[in-house]
């Protein structure tokens, strides 16, 4: 691994967590080190050339998370390849949206690379654990079945 690696592991999520909690905050005298994020105000995190799973007052749309499939998954109905993950991003980029741009290939790539299976498929299931907030409990899950598995053998 090497010191680039824990350098970009270690400041790779306070960017992250940084850059998604300004726009979400209530006042702006947030501490240097404090990330809070307040559901309540999820939708001003909304940016351009995204999904548009969400809408503009941070409501789910289901036939937005469908259409993602419908359009992209042609290897399998339920899974996104890396190449149709990269037609989904360039599908959604708009004009002049560097920010956007970013923002959603950020996004996407991440969760790609943590949740494509062996084969290298994102599952649709995954990807709706991310949309009702329950991924992260499901990784953890993961994690420890797997890590039981490991001291069964």
């Amino acid at each position: 691994m090497g010191i680039g690696s824990v350098l970009i592991g270690w400041s790779f999520p306070l960017v992250i967590n940084r850059r998604v909690s300004l726009p979400l905050q209530e006042n702006m005298k947030v501490g240097a080190f404090k990330f809070p994020i307040y559901v309540k105000n999820i939708h001003k995190g909304k940016h351009g050339s995204d999904s548009g799973v969400y809408d503009a007052n941070g409501r789910f749309v289901p036939e937005k998370f469908e259409e993602i499939f419908k359009k992209h998954a042609h290897t399998r109905p339920d899974a996104l390849t890396g190449k149709e993950l990269n037609e989904l991003l360039q599908a959604n980029r708009e004009p002049n949206d560097l920010k956007g741009r970013v923002g959603g290939f950020t996004e996407w790539k991440v969760l790609y690379s943590l949740c494509k299976d062996k084969e290298g498929f994102l599952h649709k299931e995954t990807v709706r654990a991310v949309y009702d907030g329950s991924l992260f409990v499901k990784l953890e899950q993961e994690r420890k079945q797997a890590k039981e598995s490991a001291k069964k053998k």
